[in-house]
């Protein structure tokens, strides 16, 4: 059964739900105050770089399920179920979330809702949230309506957002013990096929549907801050940390995945959550449950000091004068990301050293370039290696990581690489008499 629902943000979050929703056979409206925005967006054009999105966007547009505007009256009148999909950046010198944008979506929406509704946050937000959105929507939707507000979390991976999107695995929903039951049962029918097809729904209440991204963030962030503190274990000691990670993988209770040492994690997501979750904690009395991951988040920035110091000793002690390729910008591949990105950081420290740094991504130069435009953007691999002392590879997109030592020989200055993600062979790139250095390897 098709469902009228609305989208408010259309930034990654929202524009993948809206454009999914719609695929799924729902009525959908996705709303945003950025009219520039929502005009891209009308023409089938994702404002940022997400496998198979725009033909998504494009094919649901013409099929007339789908649509965005500017406008919250329309929202309001239209849709039964209202996800909030906005921003929750980090504050502004504070390790705590900003919720701004999701405040200002609830001011705003709650009192055009005149008919029975749903509000359904999508947003990664710190616990109680959706309790204190729920009593400012008693006090600003008019007395008569009928309102709930639960949460609904999303567990997307950039790159592969739509296929989570559309095929997740699993569902959680967070609703108020005292509700009217509106919230699961319109939940059951957004994500019928999903659930038909075994998709586990889990219904709990809302505290615990807030802490379960949260959670699941910070456990991610300490396995791979896990195995990069045993890289540089490994590096002391002489061992190599990507046969050490393939011996512990073998156990079920561990797994091989998120076991990648190298560069650390960035993104919009990772850093900014364990730290926001770490304040949320500080203010319900309970900061002790959350310190280690302090330890976390300090050894993932530091992998950053270490590539550069890695770079610095491979040239011979100082950057003064050296030209250094540096081969992706996005913090993950698959993607034109560059928000608190390990690679664009590295390169910026490089720079500073006293280096000329030459950066190719094949999705997020321009990003980049906004953002560091004090660098140098490549055309391709071939114009960031140009007679390069050192290249480093620290995006593991496909074209780099399908490298091979004869691509650059006749490219670069010196044979030297740095694999910041560990996707290289060492054995062929020392074999051709390059310097090879990795992560936590021999």
């Amino acid at each position: 059964m098709a469902c009228n629902i609305a989208v408010f943000g259309t930034g990654y979050l929202g524009a993948t739900h809206a454009a999914c929703m719609a695929e799924l056979g729902h009525q959908v409206v996705g709303v945003d105050v950025d009219a520039a925005k929502v005009e891209k967006l009308s023409r089938g054009e994702a404002p940022f770089f997400e496998p198979g999105l725009d033909d998504l966007l494009k094919s649901n547009l013409d099929a007339g399920r789908l649509r965005f505007t500017s406008s919250y009256e329309e929202a309001a009148e239209f849709a039964d179920a209202h996800f909030i999909g906005v921003a929750t950046p980090q504050k502004r010198g504070e390790f705590g979330a900003d919720l701004s944008f999701v405040d200002t979506v609830v001011c705003t929406l709650a009192p055009m809702l005149r008919r029975p509704a749903v509000i359904l946050g999508k947003s990664t937000v710190p616990v109680g949230t959706a309790a204190r959105l729920s009593a400012m929507v008693a006090e600003l939707a008019p007395s008569d309506s009928i309102i709930e507000v639960a949460w609904n979390p999303e567990f997307l991976r950039e790159g592969f957002a739509v296929q989570d999107t559309l095929t997740p695995d699993r569902i959680v929903l967070g609703v108020h013990a005292q509700s009217a039951g509106r919230a699961e049962a319109l939940t059951r029918e957004i994500y019928a096929k999903a659930i038909a097809d075994g998709v586990p729904l889990v219904v709990t209440d809302r505290e615990t549907a807030e802490l379960v991204k949260t959670a699941a963030n910070a456990f991610l962030a300490t396995k791979i801050s896990f195995i990069n503190a045993m890289a540089e274990l490994c590096e002391a000691a002489g061992a190599d940390v990507s046969e050490l990670a393939d011996a512990i993988g073998y156990d079920a209770r561990i797994g091989r995945r998120f076991l990648n040492a190298g560069i650390g994690f960035g993104g919009g997501c990772l850093p900014k959550d364990i730290r926001a979750f770490m304040a949320r904690a500080g203010e319900l009395g309970a900061n002790q449950a959350l310190t280690f991951l302090r330890e976390v988040d300090s050894i993932n920035m530091r992998r950053r000091t270490k590539m550069m110091e890695t770079v610095r000793d491979i040239v011979g002690g100082s950057l003064i004068g050296t030209r250094v390729a540096v081969l992706g910008a996005a913090f993950k591949p698959d993607s034109d990301d560059i928000r608190d990105s390990p690679a664009l950081n590295i390169a910026g420290q490089i720079q500073l050293q006293g280096a000329s740094v030459s950066v190719y991504d094949p999705k997020a130069i321009e990003n980049s370039r906004r953002l560091f435009p004090t660098l140098d953007y490549a055309r391709d691999i071939n114009d960031a290696c140009d007679n390069a002392d050192v290249t480093l590879v620290l995006t593991e997109w496909d074209d780099f990581k399908n490298l091979l030592p004869e691509d650059l020989d006749s490219v670069v200055r010196q044979r030297r690489i740095i694999d910041g993600r560990n996707c290289l062979d060492p054995a062929v790139w020392r074999s051709a008499g390059w310097i090879y250095r990795g992560v936590g390897r021999k």
